[in-house]
């Protein structure tokens, strides 16, 4: 037990350590990124650096694999120099006993990784989204649903439009009983339309059965209503970027994904992404696991026998040919070829088949 204990925590030291070296690098980087894509914008550095911060999380997140796989390969490369692996087996520790610690060390850190840090990285992509959005065009296009219908904001030089439908077709181009209340670019509502459908056209919403209200002070609305059968709405909206929006499964917290993914199914959309996403956030525990698994597998040796180089080499690529296989299936499993929970565990669970079966050949040959 003692020795479990002094295992899990040199990885851990291990783990952060180089989880703050990753984190600056991609920092550094992302201010450079940011410098150069918002010159021409009216962001000074305080706006890149709160940019920079919001975006960090997402950064390493989506590295976590990596981490996992150099720091399984660092502990095991440390405690073959220091001759303690040696001891280990020489006391009648098995291979697949000294991989106990890192193993629950690595599952634990995906289990409290889907659970805190998923939906911190959910809070800080949306933040940063809304903030680059702002400082690059002055303007937001948002696309939300709950239980009363979809939700579409949008931003122009003439001011912003919140947009409310009923329904609308798996595409969100086409919207029923729509309601549009306009507001100036003063921050003031300025009209209210209300529609039977809207259809979205390049550049414009093209409205039918059409009523209108001014909002101007110090008018009656109802004096001078309006009625059209058919006008254009002007929209900086595109089918691309409702798409865009509707796509991005990590910007909502895995506690959430569940009623996201029932609201998405009432309003007639397709679902299919985000249920992927939720059983891959959920196999992500198993899938470091995996990683651990394969790290040692190539480094649980020696260094008298040599060739060091070359197994960090073969533990780091397995590592990536797997971690691109798993993004491989899950396009697969979006794109309605395999199943939603085929596409989500079938690479964490043979990624850790076949870390074991590397493990029982390089130990008994």
């Amino acid at each position: 037990m003692i020795l479990n204990f002094y295992v899990a925590r040199r990885f851990l030291r291990i783990f952060f350590g180089l989880l703050v070296v990753f984190l600056l690098m991609s920092m550094l980087i992302d201010v450079v990124e940011h410098l150069r894509k918002l010159s021409s914008a009216s962001a000074g550095f305080p706006q890149v650096l709160q940019l920079v911060l919001l975006n960090a999380p997402k950064g390493i997140y989506t590295i976590l694999p990596l981490i996992m796989i150099l720091s399984t390969v660092a502990l095991f490369l440390g405690l073959a120099r220091s001759s303690e692996l040696v001891v280990m087996r020489a006391a009648g520790r098995s291979a697949l006993r000294a991989l106990l610690s890192p193993v629950i060390v690595a599952f634990l850190i995906g289990v409290i990784s889907v659970a805190t840090v998923n939906p911190i990285v959910a809070a800080t992509s949306k933040r940063y989204a809304v903030l680059l959005e702002t400082y690059s065009n002055g303007g937001l296009d948002v696309v939300s649903l709950s239980s009363e219908g979809l939700w579409l904001r949008q931003g122009g030089a003439e001011g912003q439009t919140v947009i409310r439908a009923a329904r609308s077709n798996p595409q969100a181009t086409e919207l029923y009983d729509v309601t549009m209340i306009g507001y100036a670019p003063d921050g003031g509502p300025n009209r209210r339309i209300e529609a039977k459908n809207a259809h979205l056209t390049p550049g414009a919403w093209e409205l039918l059965d059409v009523r209108i209200w001014p909002l101007d002070e110090g008018t009656n609305p109802e004096a001078r209503t309006e009625r059209l059968e058919r006008i254009e709405v002007p929209s900086t909206l595109t089918e691309a970027r409702i798409r865009d929006t509707f796509g991005e499964p990590s910007a909502i917290p895995v506690w959430d994904l569940p009623t996201y993914i029932g609201l998405l199914t009432e309003a007639g959309f397709s679902a299919r992404r985000h249920a992927v996403w939720f059983q891959m956030e959920l196999a992500m525990p198993v899938f470091l696991v995996a990683m651990v698994l394969v790290s040692a597998a190539f480094t649980m040796r020696h260094v008298r026998f040599g060739k060091t180089g070359v197994a960090v080499l073969a533990a780091v690529m397995t590592g990536f040919a797997l971690y691109y296989i798993r993004n491989f299936v899950q396009i697969l499993g979006e794109n309605g070829q395999v199943p939603v929970a085929l596409a989500a565990w079938a690479p964490p669970v043979a990624s850790v088949l076949l870390a074991l079966g590397l493990l029982l050949h390089m130990e008994d040959g």
